[in-house]
């Protein structure tokens, strides 16, 4: 009996050890979500950030809360169940559904969209395939970029093929396969090849291959007049409050932009890209490969892939991620597959800084130091104008960008928020004249400040100043289709 007794006591000792390992991996879970907590309530706090947020650690999450409201009107809360647009974070799911046909022998990636859609046009259609489309090298225009699609084509539904022949089928900006220009209608022209090879709506191949099989029952294809439990509004700031975002028909973001989902769902899909139950290994390796250079990273397959610096170290991580906006929300998932770590932030009020609340994030699960947001300058700057008026604003700004420059966010975009707020809003294009004298005097090289004061001097009548500045923005980005546009639209004017 007396034998027993130091074994026992090892393993006593053993459990003791292994308890208090747990323990402290559980406290360092517990410290790195309480340390992202704070940083995005303080997002939420300077009014930068209104939605849902999941971190996962090696596989496990360890943080997963809504801040703010998912409806205003109502003051419903965010929650981890809340369903948000996605936007361009739609395309991962379209580029899995191409790749699951690929490997079906149901669509060859170097097929031209001819082969596909006879009813396109035989020139372009002969010439752009399948991988062209995927990687945003076709050179096909990009519908969200035309003048007039938000004024006079979002609202309207549309079938897909009527879309594809009024919007999708532009001539060429450049020779497919010679550089990467971002492109909405590449991926509306995959949706519909998904259709015509497996004669289903998009919306059911989506379900049968991907959300049944991985039981994402809070993801599928937004339609607006359908009853989605737990469905956020979208909002927009505009003068320092929320608003309404516009409508927008969601047959037009169709398989480039209309899903909606949950960052729980979100989990769902993040830990089934690393089994191979959609795809093979290999199709997977060629979805995540990196086709083309786009600017610091490059663009695989629906994915954009990288790796990301820390301050003061030589250490970098692999990351894949992508974003997405639409009417009143903005989305993004970053994979850092080598640790299997995952960040998904969802807001519903446009515009918010996801990129920079995804970096505070990751160098948190790293142990790296990271900073804290800045408040908006054009927050602050907007409900001086609403209070005391444009002269105050003004020196306050001066102001505050001589003392207290780490404060806030000082930007050339803040101001032209500010100076847009003031003159579609306000209704004030001589105001909106003096913040983008201001911005272009603090930012000279910022070629979109002289676009915007164009804009307020033909608002007020002042068309040789408009001219003026519109040529300095063309002379600044040639690429500037609008400078284009308006410069076009005085002269018709001058000479009728």
């Amino acid at each position: 009996m007396t034998e027993r007794k130091p074994f026992l006591r090892k393993i006593s000792i053993l459990i003791f050890i292994l308890t208090v390992l747990v323990f402290q991996v559980s406290s360092f879970a517990q410290d790195k979500a309480s340390k992202i907590d704070e940083l995005i309530q303080l997002y939420f706090d300077y009014g930068q950030f209104n939605g849902t947020v999941l971190v996962a650690e090696e596989g496990k999450v360890i943080f997963n809360k809504g801040y703010g409201l998912a409806n205003m009107e109502w003051n419903i809360p965010n929650r981890p169940d809340t369903k948000f647009r996605l936007g361009s974070i739609t395309k991962q799911f379209t580029s899995m559904l191409i790749l699951q046909l690929v490997e079906e022998e149901k669509i060859d990636l170097e097929g031209k969209i001819s082969d596909y859609l006879p009813y396109y046009r035989k020139d372009t259609g002969d010439k752009v395939t399948v991988h062209h489309l995927l990687t945003h090298t076709s050179g096909i225009p990009s519908y969200t970029g035309l003048p007039n699609f938000m004024e006079e084509i979002s609202r309207d539904p549309y079938p897909v093929e009527e879309f594809i022949k009024t919007y999708c089928s532009g001539d060429l900006e450049f020779e497919p396969g010679s550089k990467f220009v971002y492109n909405n209608s590449g991926y509306f022209l995959l949706g519909a090849i998904i259709e015509k090879v497996t004669g289903q709506t998009y919306e059911d191949v989506l379900k049968a291959k991907i959300l049944d099989p991985l039981g994402m029952k809070n993801t599928g294809y937004d339609h607006s007049a359908t009853i989605i439990s737990n469905r956020a509004a979208g909002y927009e700031k505009r003068g320092g409050a929320y608003a309404n975002a516009p409508y927008l028909d969601m047959s037009l973001p169709y398989a480039a932009g209309s899903l909606y989902s949950t960052v729980e769902d979100f989990f769902i899909w993040d830990q089934a890209l690393y089994t191979d139950k959609l795809l093979s290994a290999e199709m997977k390796a060629l979805m995540f490969k990196p086709h083309v250079s786009a600017g610091d990273a490059y663009y695989a397959y629906g994915w954009m892939v990288g790796e990301k610096s820390f301050p003061k170290s030589k250490e970098k991580v692999k990351w894949i991620a992508h974003g997405g906006g639409i009417n009143g929300f903005n989305t993004l998932i970053q994979r850092l597959v080598e640790e299997r770590h995952l960040v998904v932030i969802l807001n519903n009020t446009g515009g918010a800084p996801l990129a920079a609340m995804s970096d505070g994030i990751i160098n948190i699960l790293y142990d790296k130091p990271y900073g804290l947001p800045k408040r908006s300058i054009a927050d602050v700057i907007m409900k001086t104008i609403q209070e005391k008026g444009l002269k105050a604003a003004i020196a306050q700004y001066r102001d505050l960008k001589t003392n207290q420059p780490h404060d806030y966010i000082f930007q050339p975009r803040e101001l032209n928020t500010v100076g847009y707020m003031v003159l579609q809003d306000l209704k004030n294009p001589k105001d909106a004249i003096a913040i983008f004298e201001l911005n272009i005097e603090m930012y000279p090289k910022y070629a979109n400040g002289y676009d915007s004061i164009a804009e307020a001097y033909m608002e007020n009548g002042e068309l040789e100043k408009a001219i003026k500045f519109y040529a300095k923005a063309l002379e600044m980005n040639p690429k500037n289709t609008n400078a284009i546009e308006k410069l076009n639209e005085i002269n018709k004017k001058s000479k009728q």
